[in-house]
């Protein structure tokens, strides 16, 4: 059976910067690509810390999620890209609060740069739609 690759980038999240979209679905499978903390009304950071910024970007995938039929509590695999690991407490206190009591698998990796100033970290992750 052939496949369709989806893509699309909700108007009320951040714009990407570069040539990408940031959801690719196919079937019931989700992707969406590294996210940063930036708020799309104003298309700044959301602030310069990485609790404020990890904030946005769930709030964002909320958003993305939901435009292809699926929601944070189908997350399955999240992807953090923190520049400092000494944000590693504020980025989880973030993560809890925005993921509920839902802990799909995730990967914290250090990175030594990040193409947008200022920010402190980047998320990607894979996802299911709700049916």
């Amino acid at each position: 059976m052939p496949y369709t690759v989806e893509t699309s980038t909700p108007a009320d999240t951040p714009r990407p910067i570069g040539p990408y979209t940031h959801i690719a679905k196919v079937g019931q499978f989700i992707t969406i690509g590294g996210t940063a903390g930036v708020n799309p009304a104003t298309g700044e950071l959301a602030g310069p810390d990485a609790y404020s910024q990890a904030r946005q970007i769930l709030k964002s995938f909320g958003i993305m999620l939901e435009s292809v039929g699926s929601d944070l509590d189908h997350v399955i695999h999240v992807n953090v890209f923190l520049l400092h690991m000494s944000d590693f407490e504020n980025m989880n206190r973030a993560y809890i609060e925005m993921m509920s009591g839902h802990r799909p698998a995730r990967t914290v990796i250090g990175v030594n740069e990040l193409p947008k100033p200022g920010v402190m970290l980047t998320m990607n992750l894979t996802a299911v739609t709700r049916e």
